[in-house]
């Protein structure tokens, strides 16, 4: 296999507690990135991967054709409209950058591959802050996203059905997968391909885009919305590597 050169873009947070102990009041925080099970995946099938979290991706994300050309896939996962629109310059100071989901767009347009994740902060995701639909990044993916908050919560799980288990993508993917507790709700555009679904809603969907392809994965690569029984499940590793590897194509 070729080498397959992919940007992971999301995946982290910091998180503010206020603790309130009688006349006393005190605050913590974390910070945590949830990107270890997604990587390991790729990784343990050769797939080269460079991770930026989402505080660096406002800064750092490619601006440029071709630093994004360096990959040959970009995926991004629970990192919302505005840290990928708003570049900490034009907010601060008032200075004109390059417009990156439109050169996303034209990225995959121009033969590149396009993964977004669902999430809390993916699609429209919780309180539509996420915020894709009516971008670039929505003409670039095989979906289109519903007005505001599009979540659908499962915490009693809810279980895929897959339709295409002869597309390469799921090749060596076992059909019978975990439940999921959670996922985003959208529709597969009319040229677009679901081969998973999830309680009627289109679940993995994968379509093209100009010379390049691009997917959309309603549910999250961890928990919670992916137990730990999807990111310990045997079909884990394998179906990320065979997704990537299916939008690389060709590059």
């Amino acid at each position: 296999m070729g080498d397959v050169r992919t940007l992971l873009v999301g995946e982290s947070w910091q998180t503010i507690e206020f603790h309130v102990k009688g006349f006393d009041l005190f605050s913590s925080s974390s910070y945590t990135e949830a990107i270890e099970y997604l990587r390991a995946a790729l990784e343990s099938d050769d797939i080269e991967t460079t991770y930026q979290p989402c505080h660096v991706a406002a800064s750092s994300f490619p601006d440029t054709a071709d630093e994004l050309a360096a990959y040959d896939v970009v995926v991004l996962s629970d990192i919302g409209y505005n840290t990928l629109a708003i570049p900490p310059e034009t907010f601060g100071d008032g200075t004109r950058r390059p417009n990156r989901l439109q050169l996303l767009d034209e990225f995959v347009r121009d033969g590149g591959g396009l993964l977004m994740i669902g999430g809390y902060l993916s699609f429209q995701g919780i309180n539509g802050r996420a915020n894709y639909a009516g971008t670039p990044v929505e003409d670039a993916l095989p979906v289109t996203m519903r007005p505001g908050d599009d979540r659908v919560e499962r915490s009693d799980g809810v279980y895929p059905e897959v339709l295409a288990s002869d597309h390469p993508l799921l090749a060596d993917v076992d059909d019978d997968w975990p439940d999921f507790l959670g996922y985003n709700r959208f529709e597969a555009d009319d040229d677009a391909q679901v081969l998973v679904r999830i309680d009627g809603d289109p679940f993995l969907v994968v379509g093209e885009h100009g010379e390049g392809r691009s997917a959309a994965f309603a549910s999250d690569c961890a928990p919670h919305w992916g137990p730990i029984e999807f990111v310990e499940w045997s079909g884990y590793p394998t179906l990320w590597a065979n997704l990537v590897r299916w939008l690389a194509d060709d590059r």
